[in-house]
């Protein structure tokens, strides 16, 4: 996932005002003051100081806040699918379901905070007789969240509505390049929560980030691209602070051989061309088992010949990414690819048409490194051990998606993936229940589900002696009958249970 948090964009010289554009036609349509670095410190002491009385809630009342909060976006909605339209440049229906999506999410995560955050209680065993243990959770204080813009409401709400829900106060850095919906998002939160100003944004390029970083939250939350993720974690180490990364994926698609055809190249589609392809768990490459393939091919052609750049997604926002996908196409048609559908003239920025490209190398730079556009890949395989080996071939790792009946569950265990959908595309990210995340470049870390509810806590191990027992060997007083019972114990462990 592409973004410019911590970007060289240019700082020498910047106004005081972030000025936002449409990515469609390069017009302003707002502005936000940018964060001078001392400013992005005091935002964390506000926050951190309201975070108290925050964190102190019962976590019914903290819902009460965050339900207030969801009404409040879902009543308004028209203005935030506004901006969604002229700030992202998501096409109407791409911007009503990332809405919807980050609703969902927010609810959820408000009901199932109490549950992450009851005490544990865990078996002591039996060198611990007498005792009882407990794990119990605590909020870390505040989270510095530095969100992307392909979703600007849905990817950072997956950080910032777990971490308010379990009594964390949330600095957030939204893209420069969606600020205004990162502002509308903190402004209603202030209009539901106004007793509690425990989510505050900060504006600005790169500086803003690194000030972010720097300025003294416990965990920071970062999605974008693996390079500025690196940056983030070396600023993290000095303070050691704790990151969770959500980075960059080269999703893969396998279609097994009785695999529903229609039904796999138009979910296929779907996913690679969904928000003109700027979707990190999208699909960019496709390996399909050979008894199969130009079945899939010609369905995959027909469907993506017939979807146009500005009517069924929108622009490419970052105007940057264009360069990038070019690259692609041209690597891919260099290496010795050909294209089935679009080809370099489907790129008339601020619009790219769907590629469909096919016959690319392995080491293809088109088929190794992410895309971030409406640019698909699908090669044959020789059978379905082939495409699992090609699907794990790159060091990305989110998510997957499989196409088959039979088989389709053992593939989808055999892959590197975060997360895979079988018989979908990209089904997981619509789960609450079910954590959001990656493996090796892609990420550590989730959120979503109550492991995404707890990566925003800390834990604390109790254990309470309740009974005296008159064995004690964990003293300097311990008898020849404590020192027996250790023997005893010692012994267990050579008898194997069959």
């Amino acid at each position: 996932m592409t973004t410019a948090a911590l970007s060289s964009a240019p700082e020498a010289g910047e106004s005081a005002e972030l000025l936002s554009r449409d990515p469609s036609t390069g017009k302003p349509i707002g502005s936000v003051p940018i964060a001078a670095p001392e400013e992005v410190r005091s935002a964390v002491a506000r926050v951190r100081d309201a975070a108290t009385t925050w964190a102190d809630l019962e976590a019914r009342e903290r819902r009460r806040h965050l339900d207030r909060w969801r009404r409040t976006i879902a009543d308004r909605r028209g203005e935030l699918l506004e901006l969604l339209q002229a700030e992202a440049g998501k096409a109407p229906a791409d911007a009503l379901l990332e809405v919807n999506l980050a609703l969902h999410h927010l609810e959820w995560a408000a009901v199932h905070s109490r549950r992450a955050l009851a005490p544990q209680r865990v078996r002591s065993g039996l060198m611990m007789l007498g005792h009882t243990s407990t794990l119990v959770r605590r909020p870390y204080g505040v989270i510095g969240v530095i969100g992307p813009w392909n979703y600007p409401v849905y990817t950072p709400m997956g950080s910032i509505a777990y971490a308010l829900a379990t009594g964390n106060g949330v600095v957030f850095k939204p893209s420069e390049h969606t600020a205004l919906i990162g502002q509308w998002l903190v402004d209603r939160f202030a209009d539901a929560a106004p007793d509690h100003p425990v989510f505050e944004a900060v504006h600005g390029f790169g500086a803003t980030g690194a000030a972010l970083v720097e300025a003294g939250t416990d965990k920071i939350a970062f999605t974008g691209s693996v390079g500025t993720g690196r940056k983030v974690m070396a600023g993290c180490a000095a303070s050691l602070t704790p990151v969770l990364m959500e980075l960059g994926g080269k999703d893969a698609a396998i279609v097994d051989t009785d695999a529903d055809l229609d039904d796999a190249a138009d979910a296929i589609v779907w996913g690679a061309l969904m928000n003109a392809g700027q979707t990190c768990a999208g699909v960019e490459r496709v390996y399909a088992v050979d008894e199969v393939y130009d079945a899939l091919l010609e369905r995959i052609t027909h469907r993506a010949g017939q979807i146009r750049a500005a009517i069924d997604y929108g622009a490419i926002t970052m105007p940057a990414q264009i360069d990038v996908i070019a690259e692609h196409i041209d690597a891919a048609l260099t290496d010795g690819g050909r294209a089935t559908v679009g080809g370099r003239e489907s790129v008339r920025s601020p619009f790219v048409d769907p590629v469909v490209l096919v016959d690319v190398p392995e080491d293809s730079a088109a088929v190794r490194e992410e895309t971030f556009g409406p640019v698909l890949i699908v090669n044959r395989a020789d059978d379905v051990h082939d495409a699992i080996s090609r699907a794990n071939g790159t060091p990305y790792a989110l998510g997957a998606a499989v196409f088959g009946r039979r088989r389709g569950r053992w593939i989808a265990e055999q892959l590197r993936s975060g997360m895979v959908s079988v018989n979908g595309v990209v089904d997981f990210g619509a789960v609450p229940a079910l954590p959001f995340g990656g493996n090796g470049a892609s990420g550590f870390g989730r959120i979503h589900g109550i492991p995404g509810l707890q990566e925003f806590t800390t834990c604390m191990s109790i254990t309470e002696r309740r009974l005296r027992l008159p064995v004690r060997p964990q003293r300097f007083s311990r008898s020849r009958v404590d020192i027996a019972a250790l023997v005893l114990l010692l012994n267990r462990h050579r008898r194997v249970r069959r």
